[in-house]
């Protein structure tokens, strides 16, 4: 046991699947829950991701370690509001999506730098506790920002925690973890939003948003989020969300300017630029499966196919490491994209699918 007594305030998508892994790893011996969403809650309760569901002075009180798993404009107000209940020596984190504010309210409320900022880079489509999943941290990106003001032994067990729920653990200062994240994640958003409000405003707009494919949906699809959360990320992280817009319009003015003056020459180099960067992403955090072999399987419509793919495999002793329904046609079939963890596993899954006659081919 790393804790003896946590409490998690807010037990929705990342709160519950935190109490969900840290009762799984049997990493806390007793976790209370709160949350203003009875439902919420009661769910917890229920999966066994919170022993005991409590008021905020209650739960607070007796905690070892309190997590603020809430959204990013209530988690300066807990600070406020538990500071009073905490016990001596009490650890605090969160994992909002933005620190600069968040950390500095904490240096006022939390004594001997027992506060430690903390961001795991997850999520899922489905928010709520109805999304909770024990595995959810499993193999992310954990940010964490400490201070020179942090206590060394806060932070070595809010680490220690985060590598045992399975997450991959960095360490950068809030200003530096705004300025990623505003990069990475909220001018994305914020691109995404405008993209959707723009269309939505034209002429044809009904007819564009009904015959919207792919490229569309998968650049708009994280625009369909909270609008209350994205708004008080947005209002927190403001300035940093500027700055990157002005790379982002600085971007988009370039390739303007060449497509106004029908510079091919210009445009044909923006273009491949940014597809040689794009191609250098890797499909999963540097260090840990930088690159997935992947085979594509044409298969039937019918019950059990998936099942019998991933059971095939299970029996040769060959592990998926992602599996995706790429396209589907109800009463035919689909193809299916099957991911492992080394070359050698591809060539094995190929050559078992080929013997079984099941048409496939590797992914490159």
């Amino acid at each position: 046991m790393l804790i003896k007594r946590c409490a998690i305030i807010g037990v929705g998508l990342i709160g519950g699947s935190m109490g969900l892994a840290l009762v799984e790893r049997k990493l806390a011996e007793h976790i209370c829950g709160v949350d203003v969403n009875q439902d919420n809650l009661s769910m917890a309760l229920a999966a066994g991701a919170v022993h005991q569901a409590a008021a905020m002075p209650e739960a607070v009180s007796g905690a070892d370690l309190v997590i603020l798993a809430v959204p990013v404009g209530a988690a300066q107000h807990l600070l406020t509001e538990i500071k009073q209940y905490l016990k001596p020596g009490a650890v605090v984190t969160d994992v909002g999506s933005t620190k600069e504010q968040v950390v500095r309210q904490a240096g006022k409320c939390i004594s001997g730098g027992r506060f430690v900022g903390g961001h795991p880079m997850t999520g899922a489509e489905t928010a709520g506790f109805s999304g909770a999943d024990p595995y959810l941290f499993e193999n992310a990106f954990y940010l964490l920002t400490p201070t020179p003001e942090t206590d060394t032994c806060a932070l070595e067990t809010v680490r220690r925690l985060v590598q045992a729920i399975g997450a991959v653990v960095m360490e950068m200062s809030p200003q530096e973890h705004d300025l990623v994240t505003a990069a990475i994640s909220h001018l994305p958003h914020f691109m995404a939003v405008s993209l959707v409000t723009a269309v939505a405003e034209m002429a044809v707009g009904e007819q564009a948003m009904a015959l919207a494919a792919g490229g569309f949906r998968d650049t708009t699809r994280i625009a369909a989020g909270s609008p209350s959360m994205w708004r008080d990320i947005f209002m927190s992280n403001s300035e940093q969300v500027l700055k990157a817009l002005e790379y982002m319009r600085s971007a988009m003015d370039r390739l303007e300017a060449a497509l106004r003056r029908q510079d091919v020459e210009k445009m044909m180099h923006i273009l491949s630029s940014a597809s040689t960067v794009r191609k250098k992403l890797p499909l999963r955090p540097k260090g840990y499966l930088p690159y997935i072999f992947e085979i594509v399987v044409s298969v039937p419509d019918r019950p059990g196919v998936i099942a019998g793919l991933a059971g095939m495999l299970g029996e040769e002793g060959i592990n998926i490491v992602e599996i995706e329904i790429l396209r589907a046609r109800e009463g035919y079939g689909g193809t299916i994209r099957v991911g492992f963890a080394t070359a050698g596993e591809q060539d094995r899954a190929m050559e078992l699918f080929q013997a079984r006659g099941i048409k496939c081919r590797r992914k490159v």
